[in-house]
This record gives structure tokens, sequence and C-alpha cells, in this order.
């Protein structure tokens, strides 16, 4: 997600830091980003000298000193409160009291991620779908003390991604992941109670639905891992049945089938093409 909305941000005309503690991450996102914006050249949706420009507007590192320079600081960390609580607490010392900060959470509470600087009234909530650079939806989550003036600038720079921002208020899954989450989790147990197969379940709802891809595709693109914790901050927020991570996608999370990017979850990567994963339910 970090590459992917650094990525839309230099395609805009943004001069871009993109940071990463982990190197070789840093390095996979920076091959990502080439390999993307190498795509949408071949399909003609981008020309040559754009994809020149974005590339020359990103700069990437390991260090947090570079990001003192930025108007606008954007948070992409795995979805844990206590993590990102410290980052942002570092940021905080560091930047000028000037810059923006916007969370990338998908489910946590951004008024309560934003005490945890001394700016709550320069702290939002920027919440990108995979993948960035194409989806053109942005979730806009204004804390109970994020002022009118950041209000309008995120807006602002919403708008200026050539992206579309919708308002959510500051509760857990906001819009889009309140509806969509159980409906991946009902997909799963679904699975569980034998209503159907992997493959017929996705089609299923691709077919007769009009969805571009079924809820295991999408579980596995999203990540397993990531769709359990957000699952758990939603049921601890509603403590309704629907949010409650069933225990197939427990169990799949433990044995390590995080999706796409461990190479194995509701499909099996390792194939061309990927082939529904042989699961003992």
């Amino acid at each position: 997600m970090g590459s992917g909305i650094a990525q839309a941000a230099a395609v805009a005309g943004f001069a871009t830091v993109v940071r990463d503690v982990n190197e070789p991450a840093l390095r996979r996102g920076e091959a990502a980003v080439r390999s993307s914006l190498d795509r949408l050249v071949a399909k003609d949706k981008l020309d040559a000298t754009t994809r020149e420009a974005a590339l020359r507007r990103l700069l990437w590192t390991s260090e947090l000193a570079p990001l003192v320079d930025c108007q606008l600081v954007i948070e992409a960390v795995p979805e844990d409160a206590a993590l990102k609580r410290a980052l942002w607490h570092e940021l905080d010392n560091r930047c000028p009291a000037t810059t923006i900060f916007a969370s990338n959470t998908s489910s946590l509470s951004i008024t309560e991620l934003a005490t945890a600087t001394g700016r709550p009234d320069r702290f939002i909530g920027l919440h990108f779908f995979n993948p960035a650079p194409l989806m053109p939806l942005v979730e806009v989550v204004r804390g109970l003390t994020t002022s009118a003036e950041t209000f309008d600038a995120a807006l602002a720079f919403v708008r200026g991604l050539g992206k579309e921002p919708i308002v959510a208020r500051d509760r857990s899954g906001f819009i889009v992941n309140r509806l969509l989450v159980p409906y991946l989790l009902d997909a799963v147990r679904a699975l569980e109670e034998g209503t159907g197969s992997v493959a017929d379940i996705d089609r299923g709802m691709q077919l007769g639905c009009g969805h571009p891809m079924g809820p295991f595709t999408l579980l596995d693109l999203v990540g397993l891992d990531t769709t359990l914790s957000i699952g758990e901050i939603l049921f601890q927020e509603y403590r309704e049945a629907r949010f409650a991570p069933p225990g197939l996608l427990r169990r799949m999370v433990a044995a390590g089938f995080h999706g796409r990017k461990s190479g194995r979850g509701f499909y099996d990567y390792t194939a061309d093409p990927p082939r529904p994963s042989d699961l003992t339910l």
C-alpha cells in the first residue's frame, strides 16, 4: 500500500519520499513501482515521459530524516495500533508543527491515533484502496480533533491525485470495510459450512452480483492476516457476531497462509494460473 500510494502521488506531480524501515522491503517496493509504471506504459495508460518524471520525483530511504521536509506524511504500516502510535510519536518529534499527519488505517480510530502526537488538529485519516494507483476511491476520515483547515487540505490533496474522496465518520471500519469485511468473513463461513467450493463461491459472486473478483480472490489480495486484524478490531468495537473472524481464517493465518504475499491463501500462487488450495476444513 505504501509504495502504491507513493506511485499515485508521484504520477500526480508531487515530490514524494518513500520510507521503509526494512531495506529489502524498500527495494521490493521500488521494483514494484517500476514494474507497475512499465505495465501502464505498455497498455497506453501512461506515456513514457510521465513515467520518467514520476520516477524522478520518488526518493527511497530507510531513514526518517528526509520526512522532515514533507508537508504531508501518510503512514501505511501494518494495522497495529501500538506500532502506529509509536511511529507517530517519533515523527511528531521530528516534523515541523505545520506538517499534516494522515493514517491509511482501514479500521482504527483516527481520534485515538492522533493522541500519540502533539498536533491532533493536524491529524486525519486517508484510507486508500488496493491497488492504490488504480483504485479511484479514498475515504477521508475526520477525527474529533481534526481542524477544518486540515480537512480541507486533505480533500484538496486527494482530488489532486485525481481520486474521488468520500467523507467517513471516525468509527471502526469507516464506510467500506464496515460493509465489506462482514461479507468476506461470511464467505469464509460459507466455505466452512460446505455451502460451495472456493472457486464456485468466487464465480457465484462475480457472475451473479457483477463483482470484479470473488471474495476469496479479494481476501488473498488484501491479505488474510490483515483481514483477521480488521475483523478483530471491528468485533471489539461493535460486539456483533458478523464481525467475528471465523475459525478457518484464524487457522490459515496461524499456518502462514496469508494470501498472495505469502504465496498461498485460499489459492495456491505457486501454480500458474493460481489454483484453489486443498484445505482441510
